[in-house]
C-alpha cells in the first residue's frame, strides 16, 4: 500500500476559488489549528491572491497573517505560498531587487516552500526567482503550468504531454535550482490521459528522489480522475481541500479522495472521522460569508474556455456587480479564440485575467476593435515569450493602440531599466507619504500599488462579501483595484467595468 501525501489548500486556493480570497484571518485560524490536530501537516497558506486581497479587501497585513499561521502550526509543518515567477504575488511583473526581496521576506515570515510558476512557461521568467528562493533558504517548487485546450482548436503540440516534457528538459538544461516539481492545472481542463503521460515522462527525466506534486481544480468535474491519473503515473503528493472550500471551482475534498482510493493500492492515511469533524467546524465558521452558487458547481462548459477555478467566481461576481452576468456563456465562448490568437499561454494568473478581459471586450464590442492593455502587452512580449507566436494581425492592432513595439527583450532587464520600479522608487513613494520604508512596506507598495499605500496610510476599506451585503457590493473609489486593473467598455449606450482579479 503506497501512501499518497497531500497538501491542504483550503486556506489559500480554497479561499480564492470560493470567496475571491476575501476571508479574515481571525475566522480561519481556529480551523487551521483543528486541521493540524487532526493530522494535516502540509498547508498552502498564502501568496497568490491571498497577498493582495488582504490589503485590498480585508484591512489586514499578509505578513502578519503568515506569522500568525506559523505560530499556530509550530515549527515543523510545511507552510507553502504561491508565486508567479517574475510577477511574484502581484499582477504586474517586477524588477530583480523586488523579486529577491519577496523571497527574503517570505522566509522571514515563516514560509517553508514557495511554489513558483510562469503562465507563459517562459523559462527565463522562472530562473532568477528560483535562485532568489533557493538563496533565501526556502524550498523551491518549480511548476509546469498545465491547461486543456478547447476542443475546437486543432493545435496538436502546445499543451500536450510532449510540450510539457520539453519544458521539463528546458528547466533541467538551464540548471534552474529546485527541490520539487508541481504540475499545476488551474482550470482543471487537462485530460487525465495527458496528466498521466506527462507525469510518467517527468518521473523518467527528473532525479530519482524528486518529489512530484499535482494540482488541479474540480471546476469541470475531472478532479478525482486527474488525481488518479497523476498518482498512477508516479506523483507523490496531490492538492486537496476541506469543505466548504472543496469541490467545484476548488480542489477535490480530502474525504472524497480518501473514498476514491479505498480498495486500491494507494491510501491517504488520514483519520477520516477527525477530518469530518474539522469540516463541520469549518462550514460553521464560514457561514457568514457569501458563497456563490457557481463556486460549488461542476461546469461542463469550462473546457471550452478554459477558465481557472480561482478566477471564475471573481469574474462572475464582477459581472453581477455590473448587471452583465447574462453575458457569461458568451464570454466563455469567446475565450477560446483569445487563447489561440494570444499564443497559447496557460490560463492561470495573470494570463487568465488577460484572456477574460479580452474575451469580455470582444463580447460587448466589435471583435478585436479594442485590445485590452495587459492582453496587448502580453502578445507584444512585455510579460515574456508566449509558447507560440500570437496572431500577427492582432499584434499589429495591439502595437498601434498601445503605442508599443513588439519586444523579445528579457522582462527582467526591461523592468530593471524602468525608473518607476524597484526598491528605490517604492521607497521614495513611501517617504513622500511619510510612511516608514521597511522592507515589508516597500514590498507592499511594489506589489499592491496605490491600494497598498492606502492600507499603510490606514485608509483602506473593508470589501468582504458577507451574506448580509451580497450580491451588490458597493463599488466606490476606495474599493476598486488600481486604474491599471480596470477596463471600461461601452456598448449600446451601456457602460461596463471589467475588473481584473488575481488568483
Amino acid at each position: 500500500m503506497k501512501k499518497i501525501n497531500f497538501m491542504d489548500t483550503s486556506f489559500r486556493d480554497g479561499f480564492q476559488s470560493c470567496y475571491g480570497a476575501r476571508v479574515k484571518t481571525e475566522d480561519f485560524l481556529p480551523i487551521l489549528k483543528a486541521a493540524v490536530e487532526a493530522g494535516n501537516d502540509n498547508f498552502e497558506i498564502g501568496g497568490g491572491a491571498r497577498f493582495q486581497s488582504l490589503y485590498f479587501y480585508c484591512q489586514e497585513d499578509a505578513f502578519k497573517m503568515m506569522d500568525q499561521s506559523r505560530e499556530i502550526v509550530g515549527k515543523d509543518i510545511n507552510l507553502q505560498t504561491l508565486a508567479r515567477g517574475i510577477n511574484v504575488v502581484g499582477l504586474e511583473s517586477q524588477s530583480r531587487d523586488i523579486i529577491d526581496l519577496h523571497a527574503k521576506l517570505f522566509k522571514k515570515h515563516g514560509i517553508t516552500t514557495i511554489r513558483n510558476f510562469d503562465a507563459l512557461m517562459d523559462i527565463r521568467n522562472l530562473s532568477f526567482s528560483a535562485e532568489c528562493i533557493t538563496n533565501a533558504g526556502l524550498n523551491h517548487q518549480i511548476v509546469i503550468a498545465l491547461m486543456g485546450l478547447p476542443p475546437s482548436l486543432n493545435e496538436k503540440y502546445y499543451h500536450s504531454a510532449e510540450f510539457y516534457t520539453d519544458k521539463i528538459k528546458e528547466i533541467i538544461d538551464a540548471n534552474i535550482p529546485f527541490d520539487s516539481v508541481a504540475f499545476k492545472d488551474a482550470s482543471g481542463t487537462t485530460p487525465p490521459s495527458i496528466v498521466h503521460e506527462t507525469i510518467k515522462n517527468a518521473r523518467k527525466l527528473l532525479p530519482k528522489d524528486t518529489m512530484i506534486q499535482f494540482h488541479t481544480h474540480d471546476t469541470a468535474g475531472m478532479g478525482v480522475s486527474c488525481n488518479m491519473a497523476a498518482i498512477e503515473a508516479g506523483a507523490d503528493t496531490i492538492d486537496l481541500a476541506m469543505a466548504p472550500v472543496s469541490g467545484g471551482t476548488s480542489q477535490v475534498d480530502i474525504l472524497t479522495m480518501w473514498q476514491a482510493l479505498r480498495g486500491t493500492e494507494y491510501t491517504l492515511e488520514i483519520d477520516e472521522e477527525k477530518i469530518l469533524e474539522v469540516e463541520k467546524m469549518f462550514i460553521d465558521q464560514m457561514e457568514k460569508y457569501y458563497l456563490p452558487t457557481e463556486a460549488v458547481m461542476v461546469n461542463p462548459i469550462i473546457p471550452f474556455s478554459p477558465m481557472p477555478g480561482g478566477a471564475l467566481t471573481a469574474n462572475t461576481q464582477m459581472m453581477r456587480d455590473n448587471d452583465s452576468l447574462d453575458l457569461f456563456s458568451k464570454v466563455i465562448e469567446n475565450m477560446r479564440e483569445v487563447v489561440a490568437k494570444g499564443g497559447y499561454g496557460t490560463s492561470v494568473t495573470p494570463v487568465s485575467q488577460f484572456y477574460f478581459q479580452q474575451a469580455f471586450t470582444n463580447t460587448v464590442q466589435e471583435k478585436w476593435s479594442k485590445i485590452s492593455e495587459n492582453y496587448g502587452k502580453m502578445i507584444l512580449g512585455y510579460f515574456g515569450k508566449t509558447p507560440t507566436d500570437p496572431d500577427p494581425e492582432i499584434i499589429k492592432i495591439a502595437s498601434k493602440q498601445l503605442s508599443l513595439k513588439p519586444t523579445k527583450e528579457n522582462v527582467h532587464d526591461l523592468n530593471d531599466n524602468n525608473p518607476n520600479m524597484g526598491i528605490d522608487y517604492n521607497k521614495k513613494l513611501l517617504e513622500d507619504k511619510n510612511i516608514e520604508s521597511t522592507d515589508e512596506n516597500i514590498f507592499i507598495s511594489a506589489t499592491c500599488g496605490a491600494k497598498g499605500i492606502s492600507f499603510l496610510e490606514g485608509k483602506s476599506e473593508l470589501g468582504i462579501r458577507y451574506k448580509d451585503n451580497n450580491i451588490k457590493e458597493s463599488i466606490n473609489s476606495n474599493n476598486k483595484p488600481s486604474s491599471d486593473e480596470i477596463t471600461r467598455v461601452s456598448v449600446n449606450g451601456k457602460d461596463y467595468e471589467v475588473i481584473i482579479h488575481s488568483n
